[in-house]
């Protein structure tokens, strides 16, 4: 098998979001909001999302500005996990 058959791996896929809950056992839950154009009256909307992430050491907090990146399932709703920590809540 050479490198050059093999196909490379898909890229993950990267978000950035707040904590909005970590009320669970080394599971967070971060609230991307994505902001697009609406085709027939070009007004920018704003739509939130809710993520399941994983958050080994159980460090973060709501308010907590997050970088988060796709991994394989880690349980029935956790298909994410922690990046890192862009900012801390005040």
């Amino acid at each position: 098998m050479t490198t050059e058959t093999t196909e490379a791996r898909p890229r993950r896929k990267v978000r950035e979001g707040n904590v909005v809950a970590n009320k669970m056992d080394k599971t967070v839950v971060v609230e991307v909001t994505r902001r697009s154009r609406h085709p027939q009256y070009n007004k920018t909307v704003q739509t939130h999302k809710r993520y399941y992430v994983h958050d080994e050491e159980n460090t973060l907090n709501p308010g907590d500005r997050v970088r988060i990146v796709e991994t394989k399932p880690l349980s029935k709703l956790k298909r994410w996990r922690l990046l890192e920590i862009l900012e801390r809540a005040r």
